[in-house]
């Protein structure tokens, strides 16, 4: 039987990997830190990984290694280059969190024009059992209906994304990250005069070269100060000093980000805004819906199903 590791199965949550155990001798780490990679790889067929790096280094000291499935989307952590050049094979999952990470997006539109955390802190915190009146009134509030939602790369996040804004009764117009115009329902802009002409912002392209850094200081000016920007994509898209900068001078009105430039992230400017509850933020769990995880492990059974196969 091949040898199967996982090197940060936590990134599973704990669903039932029995479609991936049941394939070879399956070894299982909760995290791999990087000098360990390589021993906890000696002898192993197939890597797993969500998160943790793969470097050439490693795989050059790893001759048994064939392949390599990133339960995940993005590749940045593997080296294709090398893994190409040793004739090792890289798969990654597609398309198992499209609709969880669209609810996300969503939910965090509706959370920040409804100014959901701040309500919810004032019920919680007992300043409406003390309130002398029904109504609370001190965070301005919107609804997202009739607003003009600009989406940052037309994938099928971004898809699913303009169908449900859309459904919540939004314009969606969007930005070609790749550069290629395909043919949409949604009218297509560059990218300045869609910062412009958006309430709503949401991105949802790749880390790459063409991306990385795309929205800074001088993006976040081109803003509506009422606007919202929301990243659930990978962190290093929008430059976080000059978001918290936009934040607290009011160049857009508020935030959500999901993704960070390093995860978890220790030290950053956005720990810092004058007002907490013009950002949203979680730990890049966008994706992680239940329904979501399991779509996640079947991509990644039927990778090694069909490698096993040759």
């Amino acid at each position: 039987m091949k040898k199967i590791v996982f090197l940060d199965e936590y990134s599973i949550a704990g669903r039932d990997l029995e479609k991936i155990t049941s394939q070879g001798e399956y070894i299982a780490y909760e995290n791999t830190a990087k000098e360990q990679v390589v021993e906890r790889l000696k002898g192993a067929t197939i890597a797993i990984t969500n998160k943790v790096v793969i470097d050439g280094d490693a795989m050059r000291q790893l001759p048994d290694l064939k392949l390599i499935c990133i339960a995940a989307t993005g590749m940045n952590n593997v080296d294709l280059e090398t893994a190409k050049e040793l004739g090792i094979e890289v798969k990654n999952a597609v398309g198992y969190s499209t609709i969880s990470v669209a609810e996300t997006t969503l939910t965090s539109a509706l959370a920040l024009a409804r100014n959901v955390v701040y309500f919810n802190e004032y019920f919680h915190d007992g300043r409406y059992a003390k309130a002398d009146r029904a109504f609370c009134y001190d965070r301005h509030t919107f609804q997202i209906s009739g607003k003009k939602w600009g989406i940052v790369g037309m994938g099928n996040i971004g898809r699913e994304v303009a169908r449900l804004a859309s459904a919540f009764g939004c314009e969606v117009r969007y930005f070609s990250t790749s550069g290629v115009k395909r043919e949409e329902q949604y009218p297509a802009m560059e990218l300045d005069e869609l910062l412009k002409w958006s309430d709503i912002v949401s991105v949802h392209s790749p880390l790459n070269e063409r991306t990385r850094g795309l929205i800074g200081r001088n993006e976040l000016q081109l803003m509506k100060p009422s606007a919202l920007i929301i990243n659930v994509a990978r962190g290093g898209i929008i430059d976080e000093a000059a978001l918290a900068e936009a934040l607290d001078k009011g160049w857009v009105a508020a935030a959500a980000l999901d993704v960070f430039s390093v995860e978890p992230l220790r030290e950053s400017p956005l720990y810092n805004i004058k007002d907490k509850y013009r950002l949203l933020a979680s730990p890049h769990n966008a994706w992680s819906a239940a329904e979501a995880i399991d779509r996640l492990i079947d991509c990644v059974a039927e990778n090694i199903r069909t490698w096993l196969a040759k």
